[in-house]
């Protein structure tokens, strides 16, 4: 996976085959594992920030950068980035940042949680039914997969906008049939004034800080009933 910026700090750098990785007091080996897959936003300080709360609340975070270094301006800027990239290599750099996170936990052989945003939520819904036993829980924010979830193991934990202007309300519906029939635990939170992107900064006028606080609590709570 290439070197890993092992970081306390926020101001940490990230490249290509890099990851902005925060662990709790204590070093590594004390606690469990989430991994944090970024939108096509990049690798903001908004990550890392909850990287840090992350490990604040007592997990090894890690966030890969999967977009190269690059951290767009602008939607347009971000679109074309996505557009541009190589899901081949996004998924192989993902699962090995499994691989990588599980090293740096309490035990080694222990599957991670994963909390994905936009495109890292439905890289992380890909990832955990393509390695299932490798990943514990799965929160996505605003990302969907037509995957099929038959190997899915983790319970899942979805936050949706119900004025997503890129995810509409029956490609969740849908999604969420497809969970319940394959008999997975999906727990679907609407978020009736918020749109895509409403937990993030970068996205401007988008962002939805209540609906942001909102969504982060119920992660920490989905989580800690996980790990526990």
């Amino acid at each position: 996976m290439g070197d890993i910026a092992r970081a306390c700090h926020p101001d940490a750098v990230s490249s290509a085959g890099q990851a902005y990785l925060v662990h709790p007091t204590g070093g590594a080996g004390v606690a469990p594992g989430v991994l944090v897959l970024h939108s096509w936003w990049g690798m903001t300080q908004q990550v890392k920030q909850r990287c840090h709360a992350l490990a604040d609340a007592g997990y090894v975070a890690m966030a890969p950068d999967l977009m190269g270094g690059v951290v767009p301006l602008t939607a347009a800027e971000g679109e074309l980035e996505l557009s541009q990239s190589d899901p081949n290599v996004n998924a192989a750099l993902v699962l090995a940042s499994i691989v990588t996170l599980r090293t740096q936990t309490i035990d080694p052989e222990a599957p991670v949680s994963i909390i994905g945003y936009s495109m890292g939520g439905s890289w992380g819904l890909w990832a955990a039914a393509r390695e299932a036993l490798s990943v514990r829980a799965v929160v996505s924010y605003y990302g969907t997969q037509s995957i099929g979830f038959d190997d899915l193991v983790a319970p899942v934990l979805g936050h949706f906008g119900e004025r997503d202007h890129l995810v509409s309300i029956d490609d969740v519906v849908e999604m969420q049939a497809h969970l319940k029939l394959s008999g997975t635990d999906a727990t679907i939170e609407w978020y009736p004034e918020a749109g895509h992107f409403f937990a993030e900064p970068e996205a401007g006028e988008l962002h939805d800080s209540t609906a942001d606080a909102l969504a982060w609590q119920r992660t920490m709570d989905f989580l800690a009933d996980v790990h526990r």
